[in-house]
């Protein structure tokens, strides 16, 4: 196959992906839309008023909603991914089968494994986008600093769906699900910087923070909302989540191609 049959190919699983959405969209209004605002208004408005009271200098200077908001706006991405790249792949392996439908057309597994990528890819595009309209709306951020947040966001969200993804299509059942929900992405989500400086960790949960795809979006994301972005750790942070991306990538053609055979 050439690289415009390939791409078609691919296209092709994103389509089958945007109908069923189609269909289904009100149930990820909470999740996708409402919680992170709800976080925001919360964490951000609610309990900042109290961080900035009792701090008026604010978290790295800023207002605690500033500093927060770039955090959730990542982390809600690594969430979405998380859910576009557990259930739905197991469904589609397992239980509705559809991916063993896709694979007896000119499909291959790997065009299924990247169409499925590009997809948790989209579902995160439209949950950062309305998310930094919130954030504009409480003047956490500005339309320029939200236009070079959003790459970010998507970038994040594809870290975690690939290997996610890649992991979820070697599983029999779903119980895994539960241990990666709670075990891994729930711990990464608190410790990862999203709502204080992981300096006030201790110093071993420090680099354990550190080695986390989480705070390098953290990192970068904030590192543009506040503009304190250093380009080195900047360039550091982009190539930690591209190679999640690609390892992540490479094992789900390998576990997609494993389960559709069977």
């Amino acid at each position: 196959m050439t690289f415009i049959d390939h791409t078609r190919s691919i296209m092709r699983v994103m389509e089958h992906h945007a109908f069923v959405y189609r269909r289904t969209w009100q149930g990820s209004v909470f999740s996708t839309f409402l919680n992170p605002v709800l976080y925001l208004a919360a964490l951000g408005v609610g309990l900042g008023a109290f961080v900035d009271q009792s701090n008026p200098m604010g978290v790295e200077g800023v207002p605690y909603a500033t500093f927060l908001a770039p955090g959730i706006l990542v982390a809600t991405a690594m969430n979405t991914a998380t859910g576009e790249s557990t259930y739905p792949v197991m469904a589609g392996i397992r239980w509705l089968k559809t991916y063993v439908g896709m694979i007896l057309s000119p499909l291959d597994p790997r065009h299924v494994a990247t169409g499925q990528l590009l997809w948790a890819g989209v579902r995160v595009t439209l949950g950062a986008v309305v998310f930094l309209g919130v954030m504009i709306v409480f003047g956490a951020t500005d339309v320029p600093h939200a236009l070079l947040m959003l790459p970010i966001a998507i970038l994040t969200g594809l870290a975690f769906a690939a290997p996610i993804q890649a992991f979820s299509a070697a599983q029999q059942n779903d119980a895994p699900f539960a241990t990666l929900f709670r075990f891994v992405i729930m711990p990464m989500f608190i410790f990862s910087g999203t709502f204080f400086p992981v300096t006030q960790l201790p110093e071993l949960l420090q680099y354990v923070a550190y080695a986390t795809p989480l705070w390098h979006a953290v990192s970068l994301s904030r590192g543009i909302a506040l503009e304190m972005l250093d380009p080195l750790v900047a360039l550091i942070n982009v190539a930690y989540l591209c190679v999640f991306v690609a390892a992540g990538l490479a094992w789900s053609y390998r576990s997609f191609s494993r389960r559709l055979a069977e």
